[in-house]
């Protein structure tokens, strides 16, 4: 009987504990995909290897039945991807050692497309950020914050988005990106990662990427070429933002989702 009892009260724990926790359901209309397809359009940093992908089987087999397999290679750094903080900073955190808690945070997004429309090399300001914040409220610690330029109307366009398709030839780019100052008042905000719609955080003339510097300094992680930011509201949304796990990683492709409130 003692039995029957502990087996009975473990039966009413579990329904409760299944009615309070009820299966994690999303509503299509609330999902935001933010990552670009991967293909032969996917626009990469100019010095880095693009990416390939080939049919290693692809058809019917002997016997009938389907069966296809391909085979992708890739630079870490190109299409949607992450940058891991050992990207600029030698202490920094790879890939792998980035905990999971830090790529499902909420998400703040910054719109400065209209300053970006009359300078293309627009850097990010500090009081951009503050009259954001005066806005929006105060950024959180541990919240991902995103930069929307307006550059996602160029993608896949390599020389509308870069600034220029020379092959091999970084030295004439030009996109907006974050400036060092604003990057440093992130840093004291305490972000998670910090994400934009361009191919770099630091903008395209940049050749000592000190943005980059400032945030994998302080073992932030990047976003880079992250798409749909024009449909996230400012504030209220969630970002999931997983990427590949290359042990020791400097980056790699992430398919990131926001969540909408």
């Amino acid at each position: 009987m003692k039995i029957l009892t502990v087996l009975l009260a473990l039966a009413t724990w579990a329904f409760a504990q299944q009615q309070r926790s009820p299966a994690l359901q999303f509503d299509p209309a609330r999902l935001v995909d933010m990552s670009y397809e991967f293909d032969d359009k996917t626009v990469y940093w100019p010095t880095a290897k693009p990416f390939e992908w080939h049919k290693d089987a692809w058809g019917r087999r002997g016997d009938g039945q389907w069966y296809s397999s391909a085979t992708f290679t890739t630079s870490e750094h190109g299409g949607t991807h992450i940058d891991s903080p050992i990207h600029f900073s030698e202490s920094g955190m790879a890939v792998n050692e980035i905990p999971v808690s830090r790529l499902i945070a909420p998400a703040r997004v910054i719109d400065i497309s209209a300053q970006c429309a009359r300078n293309r090399n627009y850097q990010l300001l500090p009081e951009d950020i503050e009259s954001f914040e005066k806005r929006s409220g105060a950024i959180k610690p541990g919240e991902i914050f995103l930069i929307r330029t307006g550059w996602g109307r160029f993608w896949p366009d390599r020389k509308q988005y870069l600034g220029d398709d020379t092959p091999g030839d970084a030295s004439h780019l030009s996109f907006p990106g974050v400036g060092e100052a604003a990057a440093k008042l992130l840093v004291a905000r305490k972000v998670s990662g910090v994400g934009i719609d361009t191919a770099s955080l630091d903008h395209g003339p940049s050749t000592a990427f000190p943005t980059h510097r400032v945030l994998n300094g302080a073992n932030i992680f990047g976003l880079e070429n992250v798409a749909n930011l024009d449909k996230l509201p400012a504030a209220g949304a969630t970002v999931i933002a997983l990427p590949v796990k290359v042990k020791g990683g400097t980056g790699g492709p992430v398919r990131i989702v926001g969540i909408l409130p």
